[in-house]
């Protein structure tokens, strides 16, 4: 009997120190969570020659929250892929105060990522660096827009390409499951086009948002 109390208390001990293996080389790893996309806009100045009315200024465009998700792959203990998509992100477009237009946009991102520590470490931090292709789409002009009587219609934004980067952290809650925070940034310059009572009107438009995820994961 004792020895049998003795194997199953070093049985018991084994467990609860063996280390936890994560982000091991062939890993899937699946993330779902709410996703903040923050624009950081700038854009030429909206001047619509031949109304006499003083310049408009920039372009504004707010933030907007949807379910993100991203897909990752252990090609190494430490190398990975990921890839971040979400569920459309709405955002208003303010002119001088006015909100003149709603657009919607998909910015699927994919990045190589560097993951610091070892497979058994529970925290891991970790850096990607990639490319975001941004899809624009649903672009209106508000009865607000229509009514300044500047004839605004036909608005479009040209789809955009260009470089993303992030910080992120795991801490690994057990075997399959993991908590995460991330941080990304994306290049994302686009033309707004649309037709005025003066002639059409092409407007380059940084938008270069920051992007907050926080999320639950799993280890396939």
């Amino acid at each position: 009997m004792m020895k049998k109390s003795v194997l199953s208390g070093l049985i018991a001990a084994t467990l609860i120190s063996a280390p936890v293996f994560a982000h091991q080389a062939g890993d899937i790893i699946v993330r779902a969570g709410a996703v903040v996309v923050a624009p950081n806009e700038s854009s030429q100045d909206v001047d619509l020659t031949g109304f006499d009315l003083p310049n408009f200024g920039e372009f504004s465009v707010n933030s907007n929250t949807q379910l993100g998700l991203n897909f990752g792959y252990m090609i190494t203990d430490n190398f990975g892929v990921e890839l971040l998509a979400a569920t459309p992100f709405s955002h208003e477009v303010t002119l001088a105060g006015v909100h003149i237009a709603d657009t919607k946009h998909l910015p699927p991102t994919l990045v190589a990522q560097y993951y610091f520590g070892n497979a058994d470490s529970k925290l891991r931090p970790y850096v990607g660096l990639g490319v975001n292709f941004t899809n624009f789409f649903d672009n209106e002009f508000t009865q607000a827009g229509k009514d300044l009587g500047l004839g605004l219609e036909n608005l479009s934004l040209e789809n955009s390409w260009g470089v993303a980067a992030q910080v992120g952290l795991d801490y690994q809650v057990n075997k399959n499951w993991l908590v995460n925070a991330s941080v990304w940034y994306a290049d994302i310059s686009t033309d707004v086009k649309f037709n005025s009572a003066v002639g059409p009107v092409s407007i380059e438009t940084d938008i270069d948002p920051w992007v907050y995820m926080v999320s639950v994961g799993y280890v396939f």
